[in-house]
């Protein structure tokens, strides 16, 4: 038996990340590709997968502690055979798939094999009309296939255009202009204070969601992109089945099609990550249920420093409410370099009551008078603030990837233990005719991040199909990608931070 390191593998272009979940203790044996522990970012969590199998003999990391690549997570006792096995997995080479590089590698399963008839018959399927599918989609369309476009929303535009992005710059565009107007009190014009009108301004933000939306269908119109509404699921490596959906909601009608592709991408995006032990309470959200504005609460505790967190925060705070934000690492919006997080923080100050950094949620219930929270130093022998009751608590401590809810191991399509899929630089599976984009890929999960992956992977797609060798040879291999939060003042950057650069 011999002692092995299990490190961290490459995670992306993050300097460091933090340990937020345990998945192993010391006597426990694990298996090769087994997820040790779950670390966070300012948008998502990962897990970090074990290269050896053995007996865990020590753990490295504990809670809230921060860690990077080559960070030593735990010794396990490896067998002679194991000892010599290959190095800790990474999404894959660098070279070979950098937009994927913060997600482990993941076994390839067998694809079933479907015997039905279909319903439908395409070039190209896209699975999720989010900015990535819908942007596939119309690029393929473009290009002269024949496309077909599956979404479980009544309109086009996934979570970003109908419970997302913009739903949420609506509302913050009217939270800009109000402290705008509250500040021209100081220069010696005073408008009083406003008068909010909750029912009006949710009209506003569901009309602006309806304009964009109904453009995208227009457009899929227009290029004769055949929508499907409802749940789609791999039964073969060329067929997907879909449960239809009718309503506003998501609700099944029962029905159900199949639709046969020669080429698909998969682009079914992410969700809100739910905290295990909050109550099941609609005073706890997440930004889905914060972006519905049913009322304006007193207090309201934000669960994450990130960006998702701070904007609706942002929100919230303009129309009334007293904020608190509870963050495990040592600073808000981590993906930011420092100097701009601390103009940020001075300006926003007044905002808050309480910054709780260095602090995790442990605890919550719901009680009549509102939800009890209870909070823990990350570090030992740090403080942490007595249990607090809050109107409304928002969940923003990141988002999970959608990769198991859509069977694509029976299209022979790896996805990891956290529901990742890992893709080559031409936005490729490891099934060589399914290609996947955007959120279901890994970090950054950023809209006009995968516009570009989708487009890429559209011209590849069509260029095979067509013969044409110039679009065959598509790539994406971004050096590096903007970021941005729409709070006020808005923070923007690209590239190394200075931390990063100094790491």
């Amino acid at each position: 038996m011999a002692i092995v390191e299990i490190k961290v593998p490459d995670i992306g272009d993050f300097a460091e990340v933090t340990v937020i979940e345990l998945m192993v203790a010391p006597g426990d044996t694990i298996k090769p590709e087994q997820s040790l522990i779950t670390v966070e970012s300012d948008k998502a969590s990962m897990e970090i997968p074990s290269s050896h199998g053995g007996v865990v003999k020590e753990l490295k990391v504990k809670l809230g502690d921060k860690v990077k690549e080559g960070s030593i997570v735990l010794l396990l006792e490896a067998a002679g055979a194991e000892a010599s096995a290959a190095p800790a997995p990474a999404a894959a080479p660098a070279k070979a798939a950098p937009v994927a590089a913060s997600v482990a590698a993941a076994p390839a399963p067998a694809a079933s094999s479907f015997g039905g008839s279909a319903d439908i018959e395409c070039d190209l399927l896209v699975l999720g009309a989010g900015p990535g599918g819908y942007s596939a989609a119309f690029r393929a369309a473009d290009l002269g296939l024949k496309v077909v476009i599956i979404e479980r929303y009544a309109t086009l535009g996934g979570v970003c255009l109908n419970v997302g992005c913009i739903p949420s710059k609506a509302l913050l565009h009217v939270a800009a202009v109000m402290d705008e107007v509250a500040h021209l009190g100081d220069l010696g014009v005073d408008f009083g204070k406003p008068v909010v009108n909750i029912d009006k301004l949710r009209g506003h933000k569901e009309k602006v969601i309806g304009k964009l939306t109904g453009g995208l269908a227009a457009m899929a119109k227009m290029r004769k992109v055949t929508t499907v509404r409802g749940y789609g699921a791999f039964v073969g490596a060329n067929h997907v089945e879909v449960e239809e959906t009718t309503g506003d909601g998501q609700e099944k009608t029962g029905t159900k099609k199949v639709v046969a592709f020669k080429k698909c991408i998969i682009a079914a995006g992410s969700q809100a990550v739910r905290l295990p032990f909050m109550p099941n309470d609609p005073r706890v959200v997440d930004s889905t249920g914060a972006l519905e504005l049913k009322e304006v609460p007193k207090r309201m505790l934000i669960l994450g420093g990130g960006i998702i967190g701070l904007e609706m925060g942002t929100v919230y705070s303009t129309l009334g409410a007293r904020l608190d934000v509870v963050e495990m690492m040592d600073g808000l919006m981590q993906g930011a370099d420092r100097d701009l997080v601390k103009i940020w923080q001075k300006m926003n100050a007044p905002r808050f009551d309480n910054i709780m950094l260095k602090t995790k949620t442990v605890g919550a219930r719901a009680l009549p008078e509102g939800i009890e929270v209870t909070f823990a130093a990350t570090e030992e022998g740090g403080t942490a603030p007595a249990p607090q009751v809050y109107d409304l608590v928002l969940q923003a401590v990141g988002r999970t990837p959608n990769g198991k809810k859509i069977a694509a191991d029976k299209a022979g399509v790896a996805v990891t233990d956290r529901g990742f899929i890992n893709v080559d630089i031409q936005m490729r599976t490891n099934v060589p005719h399914i290609f996947a984009i955007g959120d279901i890929l890994g970090q950054p999960m950023l809209a006009h991040k995968a516009v570009h992956e989708a487009h890429g992977a559209a011209e590849v797609i069509a260029g095979e199909l067509q013969g044409n060798k110039e679009l065959a040879a598509a790539a994406f291999n971004a050096r590096v990608i903007p970021s941005v939060a729409y709070t006020d003042p808005e923070v923007a950057w690209v590239g190394l931070t200075e931390d990063q650069a100094r790491a």
